[in-house]
């Protein structure tokens, strides 16, 4: 790739909006939501004519996250928004899980077998990986479109031709994103097709780390990490076998930043699973991290403050770390991969093979064909590449953040990157 290819975002601390983004910031301003359990669940039950939410000790996760965001006094009108629609899509979505249930008990029966989970800090080559081993057709994974809606309404006929109305609404919604945040496709393309994290089905059961992406949540940041995630683990298991039910086949591949912090719950719900742990230095973690919710700020909160986001995340990204240390040796060695950012983009079809020697799952010829044609349609950097300035643009000092970083570097051999 060449530096005309390189993109710095010259306006993070001071953005100056376009005209579709000033006017999704004014245009939300004419239509408040209703932040509260009341509103998101009475939303999510009218959109979908069902009334049974099963288990009812949620709503109390619920009203934490509700609490949270309305803490949240920098959240602007698109971003309150943009958090009542996921919670009602939540609560919608587990209303159309537990009547499936019902209807389908032996769903239950359903065995997950081996899965392949990916864990490893956002932006250290998680996503990449996930969607490069999810070529391979023998896995089964979970494209974005259905992640957001894992059980389709019974009611809903097809589209022309045949198409799932599920991934027609991600197909509009994506082609809004990208004229809203053009450079989101950069940082973290969220086509409809790519293989998604799983966690997102933890968002049934109102337990995981998402809602810090969207809001400044340091409320249920505690809460969340006080708490046992290994029902929630079980919950998100529950739906995987749903899916499964609907659709084989009957080995997956899944992958979650937030397995850093919970392989305890990941080992006890899936005990046979091949654990893959991806390690980059946590610096560029950081810087890039910080970098795309910051640019994605200027919409969504009242002012943009890149310092303050890489601030936080800085901190997350320690308490994930320091969890992956603390557990990385309760994972069995002959359960288990580590792999190092560098060698990882050095040879991306080599470090999926070693992954498969761990998983006894063999590295056919038609695999190999999959997995290179895959790279051969996705060059790193196919939509030019997002140059981070720490310092200047997110308020930090590399060498001091490194220090911080000290305890990783001297657990996993990771190459130190350029700052």
């Amino acid at each position: 790739m060449s530096a005309q290819d390189d993109i710095h975002i010259a306006d993070l601390n001071d953005p100056i909006l376009t005209p579709v983004q000033q006017a999704a910031r004014d245009g939300a301003e004419q239509f408040p939501v209703d932040l509260s359990e009341a509103g998101v669940l009475g939303e999510a039950a009218e959109r979908t004519g069902l009334s049974d939410f099963g288990a009812e000790d949620f709503r109390q996760r619920l009203g934490v996250q509700l609490e949270s965001v309305n803490e949240d006094e920098g959240l602007g009108a698109v971003g309150r928004i943009s958090v009542y629609r996921d919670l009602v899509r939540y609560a919608a979505n587990r209303l159309r899980f537990e009547d499936l249930l019902k209807r389908h008990p032996e769903i239950l029966d359903v065995e997950i077998r081996a899965p392949i989970i990916i864990g490893g800090l956002p932006r250290s080559g998680t996503t990449h990986l996930l969607n490069l081993i999810a070529a391979d057709t023998r896995l089964r994974s979970l494209p974005y479109w259905e992640s957001l809606e894992p059980v389709p309404d019974a009611g809903e006929a097809p589209g022309e031709g045949g198409a799932d109305p599920r991934l027609v609404r991600c197909q509009e919604g994506y082609a809004q994103q990208l004229a809203m945040m053009p450079l989101l496709k950069n940082m973290h393309d969220m086509a409809p097709d790519h293989i998604h994290e799983e966690i997102e089905l933890q968002g049934l059961d109102f337990s995981s780390y998402l809602l810090e992406w969207i809001a400044t949540v340091p409320r249920w940041r505690d809460y969340y990490l006080a708490q046992d995630q290994t029902p929630h683990y079980a919950y998100m298991k529950r739906v995987l076998q749903a899916l499964q039910w609907m659709r084989g086949p009957s080995r997956w591949v899944l992958k979650s930043p937030q397995h850093l912090e919970q392989l305890g719950p990941l080992r006890s719900v899936f005990p046979d699973a091949t654990v893959v742990l991806t390690h980059r230095d946590p610096i560029s973690v950081v810087a890039s991290a910080a970098t795309m919710l910051a640019y994605g700020d200027r919409v969504r909160r009242k002012r943009a403050d890149p310092p303050a986001v890489a601030a936080y995340w800085a901190d997350r990204v320690e308490t994930l770390l320091r969890a992956c240390v603390r557990d990385r040796d309760e994972v069995p060695a002959d359960q288990s991969v580590d792999v190092l950012f560098h060698e990882f983009m050095a040879d991306d079809v080599g470090t999926v093979e070693g992954i498969y020697d761990v998983a006894n799952l063999e590295m056919t010829s038609s695999a190999r064909a999959a997995l290179d044609a895959f790279m051969a349609a996705n060059p790193r950097g196919k939509h030019g590449r997002i140059v981070y300035d720490l310092k200047g643009d997110l308020g930090f000092d590399p060498a001091a953040l490194r220090e911080r970083f000290a305890f990783y570097f001297d657990r996993f051999p990771i190459r130190e990157e350029a700052h």
